[in-house]
């Protein structure tokens, strides 16, 4: 990674100071310029762009922005192919299903878990049997509710 990281000062008579030259920091034109966006658009997030700022200074990171989200970047891309290296083995997805090493509990699990899947889809199936039962009698209801709306309104017509 081409950033310094973490990279203090050297002891040129600055003391491992995080500032620039005469205890200044070197501000790039971006980042000034995100600052003031920052606080003229949400001015908490223009506050957070100068703390962090402040902060990546502090802690002796000699970057910009653009260093530190690129080495961030590349951070989790090693991690990712890191993982994808590895295979589906070593990683084991979740906790609940990565292998104990003991064949009899781990096949136990898995019937348990088969059980309790088929619990769900049968919970699924009725609930949906009785979202469709509740529909037919919203229908009927309605239905009733309109033939009695047109039968009274037959019959004020043969009155009229």
């Amino acid at each position: 990674m081409s950033c310094h990281r973490y990279s203090r000062m050297s002891s040129s008579g600055e003391g491992g100071s995080p500032w620039g030259h005469h205890g200044r920091m070197s501000w790039r034109p971006y980042e000034i310029a995100a600052v003031i966006l920052g606080f003229f658009i949400f001015w908490p997030l223009g506050l957070a762009i100068l703390v962090w700022k402040l902060w990546q200074r502090s802690q002796g990171f000699e970057g910009d922005f653009f260093a530190f989200a690129q080495e961030q970047g590349a951070r989790v891309k090693d991690a990712v192919s890191g993982v994808a290296r590895e295979g589906s083995a070593a990683w084991g997805g979740p906790s609940f299903m990565r292998s104990t090493g003991n064949v009899a509990f781990d096949e136990w699990r898995e019937g348990e878990l088969a059980r309790l899947e088929e619990e769900r889809r049968k919970v699924a199936e009725a609930e949906r049997d009785f979202a469709e039962h509740i529909d037919q009698l919203r229908r009927a209801r309605d239905r009733e509710e309109f033939e009695s709306f047109m039968r009274g309104r037959k019959g004020e017509d043969k009155g009229a």
